[in-house]
């Protein structure tokens, strides 16, 4: 699984200017997955792929589809051999046309001639198998674009959970300004009572600047969150910024997991296919060395005349083509079939491995984030139990400065890290069902 960027309190939000003075687009969930699965730039190259394997396929169909020609052939020729076929083509011999003479040195002849040839493929088994590889491929690049669907699902999912946490850091760091704003008013009025010293009010001062440049970078991140959403929708938002419909939910729902790798997974399937198609080629090296028949066959038109029909014939038969010997092409064809099927089969078991163990590890995961959400949630309650004690101790001049301070520091961290732990384990929960899709 793809490490979760965490959002830390002091700074480690990305940085630069930024403000609300962009327009807001607020969008919803649902809505973000209509218009990636619409113009995603990743999809649309998925179908691509698919569309290109698809033609390959088709290209297959010459295995018993014939193949036709017409041509229309002009010659004018004084060659004693042209020129005698081309009168007997047209049927326009005569007795003096025999005359050594005219046979050694022909008059100028010209011939136009009209031809319709057809090749009819009957056995060729070598090309059976290749369209069965064809169409193995074809299946195998429509399960994947399949996969890369579910997969910007998924990706769409976090991109949307990630910019809901953004602003939800924004509204705490705001929330914390405004109690450091409220602190060092409170601070600046004991300070000219003479009841705090100025190191006090430096403290306090050090914290609100604190706070706003933390502010600062958490604005910048919903900006950098929202260009990344709009870069999986393929829009161009130089002026804008999305804002989620839904807030980030502050609560996990417990779902039953699956440890079991599925066999009917998309991209599982796809290998196979693949897997499947290099089988294929290697039996159509194997058919390779098994002979060819082919049925032809050509109508003709000729006449001295441009697209004349004065003589017409017709020619039928079939060939047996047999490749005894072809300097060990086709061995070495056949040899690097085999190979490439077998390193097909150790990649697709060394994939259902690497697969099993990333299930594996992500159902750890998931444990491990249900388990930080709850110990969040304790320290984010006690946290807030712990400033609002100190808060009234020290407006009785019972605490420290510093300790109030490091309380209301503390306070908001935790709100930050709960947020955080809760946006772990949904995703980790996303992840576990892509993976066991």
């Amino acid at each position: 699984m793809k490490k979760i960027n965490f959002i830390v309190l002091f700074g480690i939000l990305f940085g630069s200017n930024f403000g609300y003075s962009q327009d807001t687009l607020t969008i919803s969930k649902k809505e973000v997955w209509v218009k990636a699965a619409a113009a995603n730039l990743q999809i649309k190259i998925a179908n691509q792929e698919y569309k290109a394997a698809q033609a390959d396929f088709r290209q297959s169909n010459a295995v018993f589809l014939p193949t036709i020609n017409a041509s229309h052939t002009a010659i004018s020729t004084t060659n004693p051999l042209m020129a005698f076929g081309s009168k007997l083509n047209q049927g326009i011999l005569t007795a003096s046309d025999f005359n050594p003479a005219l046979l050694n040195n022909p008059n100028q002849t010209q011939n136009f001639a009209t031809k319709f040839e057809i090749l009819q493929p009957l056995i060729n088994m070598d090309g059976w198998y290749g369209r069965q590889a064809a169409r193995a491929k074809m299946q195998a690049f429509e399960l994947q674009t399949e996969r890369s669907t579910e997969y910007l699902e998924l990706e769409v999912n976090k991109s949307y959970m990630e910019l809901q946490l953004a602003y939800k850091a924004v509204t705490v760091l705001e929330k914390a300004n405004a109690t450091a704003a409220a602190n060092l008013k409170l601070i600046q009025n004991y300070f000219k009572q003479g009841m705090l010293q100025k190191t006090d009010l430096l403290s306090v001062l050090v914290r609100v600047s604190e706070i706003k440049n933390q502010l600062q970078y958490a604005k910048t991140n919903v900006h950098n969150a929202s260009d990344y959403l709009a870069f999986l929708l393929n829009e161009n938002l130089p002026n804008s910024v999305y804002k989620p419909l839904e807030e980030l939910a502050n609560t996990i729902v417990i779902k039953e997991t699956n440890s079991a790798l599925s066999e009917n997974r998309k991209d599982i399937q796809a290998m196979s296919k693949s897997s499947e198609a290099y089988q294929k080629m290697l039996e159509s090296s194997k058919m390779n060395f098994l002979p060819r028949l082919n049925a032809f066959g050509s109508y003709e038109l000729y006449d001295k005349n441009f697209l004349g029909t004065n003589a017409k014939g017709y020619l039928v038969g079939a060939q047996l083509s047999w490749t005894l010997f072809d300097g060990f092409k086709s061995i070495g064809k056949m040899e690097k079939s085999k190979s490439d099927f077998q390193k097909s089969e150790l990649q697709l078991q060394q994939y259902k491995s690497k697969s099993q163990l990333e299930l594996n590890k992500t159902n750890r995961q998931l444990k491990d984030a249900e388990n930080k959400v709850n110990l969040s949630q304790l320290a984010l309650d006690q946290s807030q139990e712990a400033y609002r004690i100190r808060s009234n101790r020290f407006a009785q001049g019972l605490e420290k400065t510093t300790d109030l301070l490091q309380s209301e520091t503390q306070l908001f961290q935790k709100e930050l890290e709960f947020l955080q732990a809760v946006f772990e384990y949904n995703f980790t929960q996303d992840y576990l069902q892509f993976l066991t899709k």
